[in-house]
């Protein structure tokens, strides 16, 4: 349960990074929301690593490039559901806010992202 709570922790830091970043870009930057959603994931997801690393998840034994791919493959896989979902509810849905089709994309990818990081990048060898 420990890991659970923390991993919402994270979860969290990861969503106000996302959300932020999102923000800042599409009301300071030309970017539109799609190319804008994609630099604000790879921030999240960077935030997410660290503090997932540091108080979530106990150390594996593997190396720090063996844990970080292992690490970016479940993200990466959790950032195109995340994504693909995002995309799908602006395309289908115009009137959508961005921020809100984020919410709904962060939510759905977050059960997967926590069983492929306990299961698949901090389980211990």
């Amino acid at each position: 349960m420990r890991k659970l709570i923390r991993f919402t922790i994270a979860g969290g830091i990861g969503f106000l990074v996302d959300a932020g970043i999102l923000s800042a870009l599409l009301h300071l930057t030309p970017l539109g929301p799609f190319l804008a959603r994609l630099i604000a994931i790879a921030f999240a997801m960077a935030a997410t690593w660290a503090f997932n690393r540091s108080f979530t998840f106990d150390r594996t034994g593997r190396s720090l490039a063996a844990e970080g791919f292992r690490y970016g493959s479940v993200g990466v896989t959790a950032a195109l559901v995340n994504y693909g979902l995002y995309s799908a509810l602006l395309l289908s849905l115009p009137a959508l806010q961005p921020l809100a089709a984020m919410v709904v994309a962060s939510l759905a990818s977050m059960v997967f992202s926590f069983f492929g990081y306990s299961r698949f990048v901090f389980r211990a060898e």
